[in-house]
């Protein structure tokens, strides 16, 4: 068997889509499957989608094969004005949909590729759903094209622009129930559906003391990890832990990990940690640390940083306003949600004044990452599934 993941860019990319792709293709890789990857010249989803950072061409990663081709380039002020009207869910024209699918990251040499070279493969892989690489991608051989869309309930997912391509694919790749729940509330899938979840390495190690005396945090704290931006829901984190510290009076401190800028109140600088982006092994060693995780994002198809809390033995916090997250915790019987304040800080002050359910619940998520996204499990998951397609 032979498959190509069709990604924006790829390379050492922490967190996201991004991540998953590469740490799957190299799994499968690992296990006999031949792998390749297609994707742009484009660094990262924070760079210019009109510069090519890496020279287009062949090259290996990790025994996996990529396949880099330059990108279209892009009338960015057309883009933002039709972004901006679904950043903050206004309702766009047929026209302004095409614009937006026409001006995001494209690459018409990618496509020439695909279109010629169908046959050197069984299955094209595309992530995630709403970048043109996947959107005219998928479209050239429908038959053998999977998306695994990592879809969220936002704007994007009901532009109209997007029925066809969920339609016409050959399947559909999930992360998690709620997920697949939402694919198919909004579009009539025809193809193949599999939830499949996502890999996790679950042979990591860890240490609190570490952590603490690195960076002298000896109170306990809420951990936010992951990029700092009002899509991960950042601002109403620091927002309620502000308020949680006028109203309660301890010593509890919110700790910062990820890229992003992040504007902290100057009254709570020394409440409120930066550490910025750090290693990994200092991230582990923060999970284990750490009173508890706090995911506030409701943008999530899957969301590693609260299994890796698990794996680290600490418990979490999510909005109930995303349905993946939620689900997970109510399926591992391993974290709590909040939809407002008030939940926020009875949430915080019932895992602060009770530490051996904490700690029960850490236990319960590290089992239910362990027995269901290890990756010999999720390997074993993709395998009989392209076999079976």
């Amino acid at each position: 068997m032979k498959i190509a993941f069709v990604v924006p860019w790829y390379g050492e990319i922490p967190g996201g889509a991004e991540s998953e792709c590469k740490n799957t293709a190299e799994n499968l890789s690992r296990n006999g499957i031949e792998v390749e990857i297609l994707t742009t010249c484009v660094k990262e989803f924070n760079s210019d989608w009109n510069s090519n950072y890496y020279e287009e061409g062949v090259s290996q990663l990790k025994n996996v094969t990529i396949r880099r081709f330059k990108v279209r380039q892009r009338n960015i002020k057309l883009f933002d004005r039709v972004n901006s009207k679904l950043m903050h869910n206004q309702k766009i024209s047929a026209k302004e949909e095409q614009i937006y699918i026409e001006e995001m990251i494209n690459s018409d040499d990618l496509c020439h590729y695909i279109d010629i070279h169908g046959s050197d493969y069984n299955y094209f892989l595309f992530i995630p759903y709403m970048f043109g690489t996947t959107y005219y991608g998928s479209q050239i051989h429908p038959k053998k094209s999977f998306l695994i869309p990592c879809l969220h309930d936002e704007s994007y997912a009901y532009m109209d622009i997007y029925k066809n391509m969920f339609q016409n694919v050959a399947g559909l790749i999930y992360h998690a129930e709620p997920e697949a729940k939402l694919a198919n509330e909004i579009f009539d899938i025809k193809g193949k559906q599999i939830i499949l979840g996502e890999g996790i390495d679950t042979n990591i190690s860890f240490e609190a003391k570490r952590f603490r005396e690195k960076y002298g945090i000896h109170s306990d704290f809420i951990l936010y990890a992951g990029r700092r931006e009002p899509g991960k829901n950042t601002p109403l984190l620091i927002d309620f832990f502000c308020k949680y510290k006028l109203r309660n009076q301890n010593e509890l401190k919110l700790v910062l990990i990820g890229s992003g800028e992040v504007s902290i109140p100057e009254k709570f600088k020394k409440e409120i940690l930066d550490l910025g982006f750090v290693q990994k092994q200092d991230k582990y060693d923060a999970f284990a640390a750490a009173s508890l995780l706090c995911q506030p994002s409701i943008n999530e198809s899957f969301s590693i940083v609260i299994m890796e809390s698990w794996l680290c033995l600490t418990p979490v916090l999510v909005h109930s306003g995303c349905a993946v997250t939620k689900n997970h915790c109510i399926k591992g019987r391993s974290g709590l949600y909040f939809k407002n304040f008030e939940e926020f800080e009875g949430c915080i002050n019932f895992y602060l004044n009770n530490p051996l359910l904490r700690r029960k619940m850490a236990i319960n998520g590290k089992k239910y990452v362990d027995e269901n996204f290890n990756w010999d499990r999720i390997v074993e998951k993709y395998v009989r599934f392209l076999e079976e397609a």
